[in-house]
């Protein structure tokens, strides 16, 4: 997607907002910046000096769907939201109120899956619960990789790690 192309998705998602009557900054630069050195992140909202500037990642600016940018966009937008820096519950509900109306899965993070978009960050472990095989991929070492008896998975099966490669 070329910048301006971003731009007008920006503001796309900014009117949407407003129609719903959610209070976003009226001081969010009209100009996406695109972060080529972002692998985990797809976007950001950044305050400085009381303004705000919202970036995307390289490769969901690239790679991504309409569709796909529009919702992290969506999601960025929110968080200039009178407190909303962080994912509590007032930016939720604006969350909420923005899938409602316009179809968005806004949620407090996404995938490259979720999103439509290749993963090639390196695996070095795999995280792999012992009652139902669900694999979490992890590029580097964590207390869920150095611990894994300390977590559960979402079934609530015990978690071991495959494929260490260090330790």
């Amino acid at each position: 997607m070329t910048h301006r192309e971003l731009d007008k998705l920006l503001a796309l998602v900014i009117a949407q907002a407003k129609a719903i009557k959610i209070p976003v900054s009226d001081r969010i630069c009209p100009q996406v910046r695109v972060n080529r050195r972002a692998r985990t992140r797809f976007g950001c909202c950044i305050r400085r000096d009381g303004a705000y500037t919202i970036e995307l990642s390289d490769l969901l600016a690239r790679e991504g769907s309409e569709d796909a940018v529009l919702q992290v966009l969506a999601h960025e937008v929110l968080h200039t939201c009178y407190g909303c820096s962080n994912h509590g519950a007032r930016w939720k509900g604006y969350a909420q109120r923005m899938n409602a109306a316009y179809g968005f899965h806004i949620s407090r993070t996404d995938n490259h899956q979720a999103l439509g978009l290749p993963d090639d960050r390196p695996v070095r472990y795999w995280v792999v619960c012992t009652r139902c095989g669900h694999k979490i991929p992890r590029m580097k070492r964590s207390p869920l990789v150095d611990h894994p008896e300390r977590y559960r998975c979402k079934c609530g099966g015990a978690l071991r790690v495959e494929n260490n490669i260090e330790r």
